[in-house]
């Protein structure tokens, strides 16, 4: 067979996506390589496809048993032979999976990292002929990324002990070019070819937020939602429990995740999300490193990232089938402070030297600033992202809440001397600069402990701004803070004034801060802005609603019958080419993105009939 056949009949695809057949290519060649690809990019086809075109096996090193044990059976339903070898297993299901293996069973294994070096796995791996060796989410192996493991490094100890060395193809969707480097040194790969797609999602909308009562905005997103499936991301275990109580309260269908759960109930909570008995996943970032649910349709972030990295892996599993779907960050100043928090204490790798500890430590600082910049940008968010990956882009995007909200330029000198004059009289009142929270309070009169118990009651600034907000007094100090005139020590977080706030406070210069216009009391219709959809406006479909009705339900009906999740049997976007292209014959089912000759095969029939049957109605 060949590459394009193996598509079509395993896949159900007509056409390689971007950079796909080139590193495909490359394999086949015998070349190492390094793909670079965002989530959803189709990062699994790159060593599916020469897997099953190569003499001998393929192994899989991926980070988590979700991704395992989702894409085995992905690969299962479409008529390919595949196996995982991880914790999960007994050892008679073990001894099992390592007997297929030496009887050629399987042609695609998956593997954690922690089981390379195991004995009676290396034996197994000795015995047969390892053609490809695949490491997914590769930026794990460097110390230097977003989510680095130690057991990444045991991938070159296991290639060590092979007989020989396979050809060795990584991959992943968040590295920067530093980490890039890393990954091919510490891998040790030999002149890769080098495939870069780029970071963009089209498909994906971003929005950034600051409700007042992040749990109230939350259930009023997921209740206009409820026939979709979305994740929402907390900081902390903690936070998990404490919204999966009250959004149950609430009557949410809600699923949570984090690793703190006993085993069972994880795996428990996890099916019920994979098989849409729950349509809401609430978790830490514990959940969905390499998760293959292709429908989810929307990610919530209810606390802010330590990173741009993890925040566009994690908002990368909506869309992965390439179907719109939204982005929404919920941010609060409290968020710095807990992500701050979590990297001083979650650093305390043994492997590292106290030196090589603290490099790591500002390498997750500065990452910490940059995604404090994006929640705080009044720039197009999709370029904020492009940007941090060195990726050039257009000015707007058209696709997130920035570009798409009318902004006005307003002036806000007296304001901004309001600010910077009570940051500089704070100072000098206490002989040290204090954070964001107390100038606040201040500039607001606040009659809190603190405020009263250093005597700031009775600085000239106390109370100049006691009819503000606190988020919009908030909003004028991180605009001070982008634009120089303001900065915010890194060690204690606390507000100084820069030689530019000299010009404000003593030399008449003028401020003026871009801010979004309140909208309209009165309903419009949405308008579109760069040929997309506005905020909020439902995304437009060809495809008659009751036809998608019906195929859903039919969708459904087979994936009961077959315990599977629905997305295994066809995805949503493949629903919507069905109902769009409307086939009459297995040929011209044949066509629909996402079907191949297994699934027509097993599927066709059913929903030829079910077409028909809407059609004989229709007239």
């Amino acid at each position: 067979m060949t590459k394009h056949e193996i598509l079509k009949q395993y896949f159900g695809h007509d056409e390689f996506r971007a950079g796909q057949e080139e590193l495909i290519d490359a394999i086949l060649a015998g070349r190492d390589v390094l793909g670079i690809m965002p989530t959803g990019g189709g990062k699994s086809m790159c060593y599916q496809v020469p897997g099953m075109l190569m003499d001998g096996v393929t192994l899989v090193i991926s980070p988590l048993i979700s991704l395992m044990k989702d894409q085995v059976m992905a690969l299962k339903n479409a008529g390919v032979g595949a196996a995982y070898v991880n914790s999960t297993l007994t050892i008679e299901q073990l001894r099992l999976v390592y007997r297929r293996i030496r009887e050629g069973a399987y042609k695609i294994i998956y593997a954690a990292p922690e089981r390379l070096l195991a004995e009676g796995f290396v034996a197994v791996m000795q015995e047969v002929k390892i053609s490809l060796l695949a490491v997914d989410e590769a930026h794990c192996i460097s110390q230097w990324g977003q989510d680095f493991r130690p057991s990444y490094l045991r991938i070159t100890e296991f290639l060590d002990v092979l007989p020989y060395r396979p050809v060795v193809a990584a991959y992943t969707a968040t590295a920067t070019e530093f980490v890039r480097e890393d990954i091919v040194r510490i891998l040790g790969l030999r002149s890769p070819f080098t495939m870069i797609t780029g970071f963009d999602r089209p498909n994906l909308s971003f929005d950034v937020q600051k409700p007042k009562d992040k749990t109230a905005a939350l259930v009023k997103f997921i209740r206009s939602r409820t026939d979709k499936s979305g994740i929402v991301y907390c900081a902390t275990r903690a936070a998990v429990d404490k919204l999966y109580e009250e959004l149950t309260k609430r009557g949410v269908s809600a699923a949570k995740y984090h690793a703190g759960m006993e085993d069972a109930e994880r795996a428990e909570q996890q099916e019920d999300f994979s098989y849409d008995r729950k349509t809401v996943m609430i978790a830490t970032n514990a959940f969905g490193m390499g998760i293959d649910k292709s429908n989810i349709s929307w990610v919530v972030h209810y606390n802010m990232p330590k990173s741009v990295e993890a925040y566009y892996q994690e908002a990368g599993r909506a869309g992965r089938d390439g179907s719109a779907a939204e982005c929404v960050l919920y941010f609060s100043a409290g968020d710095v402070m807990t992500a701050k928090f979590l990297i001083e204490n979650g650093n305390e790798n043994e492997e590292l030297s106290p030196a090589e500890r603290q490099q790591v430590l500002e390498a997750d600082m500065a990452r910490l600033d940059a995604m404090t910049g994006y929640c705080k940008t009044t720039e197009c968010l999709r370029g904020y992202i492009l940007d941090y990956f060195g990726q050039p882009h257009g000015e707007t995007c058209g696709n997130c809440s920035n570009c798409l909200a009318d902004y006005i330029d307003v002036d806000i000198t007296t304001e901004a001397q309001m600010i910077l004059s009570c940051v500089r009289r704070v100072r000098a009142h206490l002989g040290y600069a204090v954070g964001t929270a107390l100038i606040v309070n201040v500039l607001r009169g606040g009659k809190v402990k603190r405020v009263l118990d250093l005597g700031l009651d009775k600085v000239k600034t106390y109370g100049v701004m006691a009819k503000t907000e606190p988020m919009r007094i908030r909003s004028y100090i991180d605009f001070l803070e982008r634009e120089g005139y303001l900065r915010v020590t890194q060690e204690y977080q606390t507000l100084v004034l820069t030689d530019r706030a000299d010009e404000v406070l003593f030399r008449g210069e003028t401020v003026t801060m871009p801010m979004k216009q309140e909208p309209e009391p009165a309903a419009k219709e949405p308008v579109r802005k760069a040929g997309r959809p506005v905020k909020g406006a439902a995304v437009p479909s060809d495809v008659p609603e009751e036809l998608m009705t019906v195929l859903k339900t039919v969708r459904l009906r087979l994936a009961e019958e077959e315990k599977v999740p629905r997305y295994m049997v066809f995805s949503n976007a493949a629903l919507e080419d069905m109902g769009r292209k409307r086939p009459h014959t297995i040929e011209e089912f044949l066509d629909v993105s996402g079907v191949g000759s297994t699934r027509a095969a097993k599927y066709g029939a059913i929903f030829l009939e079910a077409i028909a049957e809407y059609e004989r109605n229709e007239e």
